[in-house]
């Protein structure tokens, strides 16, 4: 079975946002097929630090991204969510 590699840029509500806290948070509210590869932190300005996703789910759960979004946008912590990459390992 193959998989999927989605990365998502997740821009935190605000500069102050614990972003380890936010990381559980994420992780959490992925469903049970769904796990974070790998976080990035990427400086954005101001003091602004978004986190780069890599989520693995099976290639026949792919069209699940929009929920994924959905579930993200429910996190207080998270302003705006930008898919950057979808790809088959």
């Amino acid at each position: 079975m193959s998989k999927v590699v989605i990365s998502l840029k997740i821009f935190p509500s605000d500069i102050t946002i614990d972003l380890t806290l936010l990381k559980r948070k994420i992780e959490k509210s992925l469903p049970e097929h769904a796990s974070v590869y790998q976080f990035e932190e990427e400086p954005i300005a101001f003091g602004l630090t978004a986190l780069i996703a890599h989520i693995i789910i099976p290639e026949e759960k792919s069209g699940e991204l929009d929920q994924i979004e959905k579930d993200f946008k429910r996190i207080d912590e998270i302003s705006e969510i930008e898919t950057l990459m979808i790809r088959k390992v």
